[in-house]
């Protein structure tokens, strides 16, 4: 399966046009290629999730999308520019947070942040007061004399992205930011990170917890190198489960075929003898239609609601896809296959 980037319409807008585009995008090193033909497109004020195993190629494509490292073939343009060329003036709306940021162990978390502050050339006066709204966005601020060393690995990693955000960045590239964090501060750090979404930045996020797809607007799935999906999250589950997943509880045991004759019902798994899971055109029409059909075999329904699928169960749907197109294309071009047509 592959995934394309839409054409762009010369009508359309220069302010509706993606900030971000890849356009087959390539990256190979010595003894592999890491990454392969990828394309997608990010527009103004929105989160892509950069979703895939460790090793997938995530952070090597975040880091030929700010200008790192340099790309095999293919094309990219950040803010209009290529990332090989960025100017200054490009290159100071842009935010880079690598997965192994180093802080100044030996400074408060006020002085890490001025220090990057200084780095973007701004000056003493206007750099307080940045310093302060870095601090609060993340909520340091309370914290802001401590020590970096001190600071709880989960408070580190909030002054990172503060470190990050000092200079008032419009795109902002983040890699991995939640990673060996428990679970309750990796759901703050995205709730800070939809709050920049809010005000109308836009975020590239690397993650290896496929789970934290929900979090984004669009979710690129990238496995060994290559662009397995590119979609919105729900329709993500869509492409994968073909429809709406409806859990049926029964008060005895249901067959499958129970439900064969009703039009627009495309799967039924049975987990139990008393569940059922269907997958239907649509929900909201085809219940009744369901419940009648166990009536009819003498099956009552003890519930029913719409089951939503974990993005884990997406992300293995759709790497088993990928295989089994793989495989498909692998038969086809067995020596002796003949064509089709």
């Amino acid at each position: 399966m592959t995934a394309t980037r839409p054409p762009v319409q010369p009508e359309r807008r220069a302010a509706d046009a993606p900030i971000i585009v890849a356009d087959r995008v390539t990256r190979e090193f010595e003894d592999h290629r890491a990454v392969s033909e990828i394309s997608f497109d990010v527009q103004r004020g929105t989160i892509l999730g950069v979703v895939g195993p460790s090793g997938s190629g995530k952070t090597t494509t975040v880091r030929m999308l700010t200008g790192t490292l340099g790309r095999t073939s293919g094309e990219i343009r950040v803010l209009g520019q290529d990332p090989m060329e960025f100017s200054r003036s490009v290159r100071g709306r842009i935010a880079y947070m690598p997965q192994l940021f180093s802080l100044y162990t030996d400074l408060s978390a006020q002085e890490n942040v001025g220090f990057v502050a200084a780095l973007y050339g701004i000056g003493p006066f206007k750099r307080r007061r940045l310093i302060r709204r870095a601090l609060e966005v993340v909520d340091l601020h309370d914290a802001r004399h401590r020590l970096a060393r001190d600071l709880s690995g989960g408070m580190q990693r909030r002054l990172e992205l503060a470190c990050a955000l000092v200079h008032s960045p419009d795109v902002l590239f983040i890699d991995e930011p939640t990673a060996g964090i428990d679970p309750v501060l990796r759901q703050s750090i995205w709730d800070e990170l939809r709050e920049l979404r809010d005000q109308g930045r836009t975020l590239v996020v690397t993650t290896q917890y496929v789970s934290e797809a929900e979090y984004c607007d669009r979710v690129a799935l990238i496995v060994d190198g290559e662009l397995v999906a590119l979609d919105e999250p729900e329709a993500l589950r869509q492409m994968v489960f073909g429809g709406d997943v409806l859990q049926i509880d029964t008060n005895r045991a249901a067959d499958p075929d129970m439900l064969a004759e009703v039009s627009g019902v495309t799967r039924v798994r049975q987990t139990s003898p008393r569940q059922l899971f269907v997958t239907v055109e649509d929900a909201g029409s085809l219940t009744p239609q369901l419940i009648d059909a166990l009536r009819r075999h003498d099956v009552q329904v003890a519930g029913i609601e719409e089951h939503q699928p974990t993005f884990d169960e997406v992300f293995t749907g759709l790497v088993e896809q990928r295989r089994t197109d793989r495989g498909t294309a692998t038969e086809d071009r067995t020596p002796g296959a003949q064509p089709d047509g």
